[in-house]
């Protein structure tokens, strides 16, 4: 019997915060790393990770949306067994409020970003 690796995508658009790769591979997961929000909102179409890591980058400049971020939960709404985890700036929390209300169920998590807290809420 073989075993697979759940996967784990995290979408690194900013990357503000420290590499967690080498913590998610500890704790088990393949980990893919997609760097633009487009490619990673067209690559959640086609497969269906374990959990996915992501940011919040509020971009005024978008007319039907906040970010990014939006477009990926829309996504996965439907599949309500991926946990997601959404890195954030708390300047940015008023901003990020509506997208909780609109889309529940996600964790969200303040820059700095913690590694004993981030492998608390993935273990």
């Amino acid at each position: 019997m073989s075993y697979e690796a759940p996967r784990l995508i995290q979408v690194v658009e900013l990357g503000a915060y420290p590499n967690f790769s080498a913590l998610y591979q500890r704790m088990g997961f393949q980990v893919e790393t997609i760097n633009v929000g487009r490619k990673a909102i067209s690559m959640l179409k086609k497969s269906k990770p374990e959990v996915v890591v992501t940011e919040f980058n509020y971009q005024f400049e978008f007319r039907d949306r906040t970010s990014h971020l939006e477009s990926i939960l829309a996504v996965l709404q439907p599949l309500s067994d991926i946990r997601v985890v959404v890195f954030y700036d708390k300047a940015e929390q008023d901003q990020l409020e509506p997208v909780r209300d609109r889309f529940p169920g996600f964790i969200a998590l303040p820059y700095p970003i913690e590694e004993a807290e981030l492998e608390a809420v993935l273990g």
